[in-house]
C-alpha cells in the first residue's frame, strides 16, 4: 500500500523537530514529495537540504503557527496555489501544558485547543475531499496514550488527544469505503522535548521511553494495515485497556501521581533580580 505514495505529496505538520521529523525522513525514503509546515523555518529548511541530498525529495516549506486560527486556511490555501495534491495528511503539529488548574496560563490553553483539536480538525476536512473524490489517500493523526484517561494537571491536553482519538476513529469508519485509511497513532512517552516544553524538564529521566524512529515505523506499518488506531509499545497498549477497565475515579486519581507539580521554594528576602522558572509551555511541535 504504501508503494502507492510514491511521487506524490504528504503534508506533516510540526515538521521541524521530533516525531514530524522522523515522519518527513521516513516519507521522503519512500518516495513522496514533502509540504513541511512548523514555526521555525530555519530547522524547516535545513530538513529540507538533508531530504534532498539523501533522497531527491521535493519539499515546499510553509511556515506557519497553526495556533492562530486563521492560518489553517492559509496553509491549505497555499497549498493550492502550489498546485499540489495532498495524498497523505500527517497532522503532527500540538503541545501539553503541564501544571494546576490555578497557575495554568489561560491563553496558552486555548492555543493548545486551538492547535491540538481545532487546527487538525480543520486540516482533515479541507484536505479529504480530494481524497474522497480519488478514492485514495490516508490521514496520520497524532494522538496519545493520555487520550485513554483523564490525566490531572494535563486536563486541556488529555481532553484534546480524546478528541483526536475518537475524532480519528470515527473518519477511518466513514472512509474505508472510499480507499482512504485515516489512522490515530497513540504513543507513550517519547524521546523529543515534548516534556521540556510542556513544564515538566526532565521527566522523561529513568522512564521508559520509545524513540521517534519506533514510533514512525509502528505508524507506518499500522497505516498499511489499515488499522483505525494503534498505541506504541505493549505496555502503553495494556495500559490503555487497564484505563478502560478500571473504575473512572481510580484512573484519575491514579493519575494525580505523575504530573503533580512540584512545590515553589519560597523566596528569600533578601534576594534581588531573581527569575521564577515558567511552568507552561510554549507552542511546540510534538
Amino acid at each position: 500500500m504504501l508503494d502507492t505514495y510514491a511521487e506524490r505529496w504528504a503534508l506533516v505538520t510540526g515538521a521541524s523537530s521530533g516525531i514530524g521529523r522522523e515522519f518527513a525522513h521516513r516519507l521522503a525514503g519512500l518516495g513522496m514529495h514533502l509540504v513541511l509546515t512548523a514555526r521555525r523555518e530555519d530547522e524547516m529548511r535545513k530538513l529540507a537540504d538533508e531530504l534532498d541530498t539523501r533522497h531527491g525529495t521535493r519539499c515546499e516549506i510553509i511556515p506557519l503557527d497553526l495556533s492562530i486560527p486563521s492560518n489553517p486556511e492559509k496553509l491549505v490555501d497555499e497549498i493550492h496555489k502550489r498546485d499540489i495534491s495532498i495524498e497523505l495528511l500527517v497532522n503532527n503539529a500540538g503541545f501539553a501544558q503541564v501544571g494546576t488548574f490555578a497557575d495554568t496560563d489561560q491563553e496558552q490553553i486555548f492555543q493548545l485547543v486551538q492547535l491540538n483539536i481545532a487546527a487538525l480538525t480543520e486540516l482533515s476536512y479541507r484536505l479529504a475531499g480530494p481524497m474522497i473524490e480519488q478514492k485514495h489517500g490516508g490521514i496520520i493523526n497524532v494522538a496519545s496514550v493520555a487520550g485513554f484517561q483523564p490525566v490531572a494537571y494535563m486536563s486541556a491536553y488529555a481532553a484534546s488527544k480524546a478528541y483526536v482519538l475518537h475524532f480519528s476513529e470515527a473518519l477511518w469508519a466513514e472512509f474505508k469505503d472510499y480507499g482512504i485509511t485515516v489512522l490515530a497513532l497513540c504513543p507513550g512517552p517519547t524521546e523529543t522535548d515534548f516534556f521540556n516544553v510542556a513544564g515538566v524538564p526532565g521527566w522523561l529521566k529513568g522512564q521508559a521511553a520509545h524513540t521517534s524512529e519506533e514510533v514512525v515505523k509502528i505508524a507506518l506499518r499500522s497505516l498499511e494495515k489499515k488499522k483505525h488506531y494503534v498505541v506504541v509499545g505493549w505496555k502503553n497498549y495494556i495500559l490503555s485497556l487497564l484505563c478502560r477497565l478500571a473504575p473512572r475515579k481510580m484512573v484519575v486519581n491514579e493519575s494525580r501521581k505523575y504530573f503533580r507539580p512540584r512545590s515553589k521554594p519560597k523566596k528569600k528576602r533578601k534576594e534581588k533580580n531573581t527569575e521564577q522558572d515558567s511552568a507552561s509551555a510554549e507552542g511546540s511541535e510534538s
